[in-house]
């Protein structure tokens, strides 16, 4: 069975990926480093806690927002 590609929106811009990824497979490969960010999934905040359970979709939208340290 091979899988078919959906379109997702990641901080504004469309994205092409495999559908059932999960989220954390998804933004690692879009090169986000996955223990500094906060998630917004379909305009909610998603918890980390279900990163791994929650699948995407056709026309998810995700906003990411990296956490920096400093003073």
């Amino acid at each position: 069975m091979s899988l078919s590609e959906i379109n997702i929106v990641v901080n504004g811009d469309t994205h092409r990926c495999l559908e059932n990824q999960s989220i954390p497979s998804i933004l690692q490969s879009l090169g986000f480093n996955i223990r500094l960010i906060a998630l917004e999934y379909n305009g909610e905040i998603l918890h980390r806690q279900y990163w791994d359970h929650t699948i995407i979709r056709e026309g998810d939208r995700l906003e990411v927002v990296t956490i920096v340290g400093g003073g």
